[in-house]
């Protein structure tokens, strides 16, 4: 008779049930939570129930988790490179410090997460709800954007160089120290968010809304605001550029000069744990699976 790994069935019990399922012992109830840890590399998670479920220095690279159930998950020092969390309903989840570099999140709930200093680099992220989240310091570089919403979110110090950002919401959003060079944020809306020491510079935002936008200290070097809408002169008063800024007829900018350096103050991050190396693939996957009780 074939043995069948008790580990293996934990895994399967765990993904089979609600990550936040309830058990009734006597008259005391009891939360049971799942924990993963070790490497699962392409595993096959599609539409799996993990509300709640801790991701502790995994190594979940290149897996699929479309449509997951992942709202308030953990992700504790943890790569999710290359994975498919399309659709998934990622609502204050918790990443800070975690790897989603290349990750296809395209239309994933993510409204209320704490995402600072987390890794998006080149991810797709468009259509997502980052609305009311907290990614202080994190990395957007070269991430698709478009159609993304990050109202009252918190995205101070965050890097968006290179950017695909057209028709993205940043309405009300903390912008302080955000760079965008080189992105393009053409008709994306930055109604009154406040973009004070930002770096726009060399990035495309024609057409974008700035009714509003506090642009202090902004660096506007070569960036295209051609028929950007909500201009004021008051604005760009206060902000800086170049010969190569364009901008709506009849307004003008100040040239930067010395740097154009500013002290921004950014809020402090709290130390993430150290993202776990990429092991060499083993005979196959490993799993740990940890139910907790309290």
């Amino acid at each position: 008779m074939t043995r069948i790994s008790p580990l293996l069935l934990a895994l399967a019990a765990a993904l089979t049930l609600p990550a936040a399922a309830s058990a009734m012992t006597g008259d005391k109830e009891v939360q049971r939570f799942t924990s993963f840890g070790g490497a699962c590399a392409k595993c096959e998670l599609a539409g799996r129930r993990l509300a709640g479920a801790h991701f502790i220095g995994a190594n979940f690279a290149g897996a699929s988790l479309v449509g997951a159930d992942l709202r308030e998950a953990r992700f504790v020092g943890s790569v999710l490179s290359k994975a498919d969390l399309s659709r998934a309903d990622l609502s204050e989840a918790h990443m800070t410090g975690a790897n989603f570099a290349s990750a296809n999140l395209t239309g994933a709930k993510m409204r209320d997460v704490e995402a600072s200093g987390t890794v998006f680099s080149s991810a797709n992220l468009s259509g997502v709800d980052l609305a009311d989240s907290r990614a202080i310091g994190a990395n957007f570089n070269g991430a698709i954007l478009t159609g993304a919403t990050f109202t009252d979110a918190n995205l101070q110090g965050a890097v968006f160089r290179s950017v695909n950002a057209r028709g993205a919401n940043f309405r009300d959003a903390s912008l302080q120290a955000t760079n965008f060079g080189g992105g393009r944020l053409d008709r994306a809306s930055f109604r009154s968010a406040d973009l004070t020491g930002a770096v726009l510079r060399g990035g495309s935002f024609r057409g974008a809304d700035f009714h509003d936008a506090d642009l202090e200290h902004a660096n506007l070097s070569g960036a295209d605001l051609s028929g950007a809408r909500g201009l004021e002169q008051s604005q760009l008063s206060a902000a800086c550029g170049d010969a190569q800024t364009k901008l709506p007829r009849g307004l003008t900018v100040r040239t930067c000069r010395g740097g154009h350096s500013i002290a921004v103050k950014i809020p402090k991050i709290p130390p993430a744990p150290a993202v776990p190396a990429l092991k060499p693939a083993q005979p196959g996957p490993r799993y740990l699976i940890v139910f907790e009780t309290d």
